[in-house]
């Protein structure tokens, strides 16, 4: 079996309207948001072998919260552009070249396209992932080469607003 977890950046800052996207940081509540939810993960006692984000620096800051409170180096973050504001098809092909080794994956990106892949994988309607919300999704698969359509299931949803105190 694998295991993918999708995990939206943290609420981004858009006050500076002359910062290019990519550049964006988080803002107050993300900054919150990222080691908190990070800290949720952890407790759930959920081993993950591999963090993979977008470099974008709302979604790489995102990771790094995540890796802090998983005890894993910041080095050890693979960073993939293409996974940048990809739509569902792009990122399909991101999880299907993942590493064999690795069967439990958290990758760290962008709406629309993490809600469309949750939908697309799952067949389950979540309608929005939130920032900083995260999914797990587990397929019946040896390869993630074999990850398609339909095929997941959604274990479970989770996102800041779920907590109370975080918003």
């Amino acid at each position: 079996m694998k295991t993918l977890y999708l995990c939206r950046h943290a609420k981004s800052d858009r006050s500076v309207p002359t910062l290019d996207d990519f550049d964006r940081p988080l803002n107050t509540r993300g900054e919150r948001n990222a080691p908190f939810m990070a800290r949720v993960f952890k407790e759930r006692g959920e081993p993950v072998d591999l963090l993979v984000s977008s470099p974008a620096n709302r979604a790489i800051t995102t990771a790094r919260a995540f890796a802090q409170a998983m005890d894993i180096a910041e080095k050890d973050i693979l960073q993939d552009r293409s996974i940048y504001l990809a739509d569902h098809r792009v990122l399909l092909h991101v999880v299907n070249v993942l590493p064999p080794t690795a069967d439990r994956v958290m990758l760290f990106g962008h709406n629309p396209g993490f809600t469309e892949l949750v939908e697309y994988l799952s067949s389950e309607d979540i309608g929005n992932l939130p920032t900083c919300g995260i999914v797990r999704i587990d397929f019946p698969v040896k390869e993630w080469a074999a990850v398609t359509r339909d095929l997941g299931t959604l274990v479970w949803f989770d996102h800041p607003k779920r907590h109370q105190g975080q918003s």
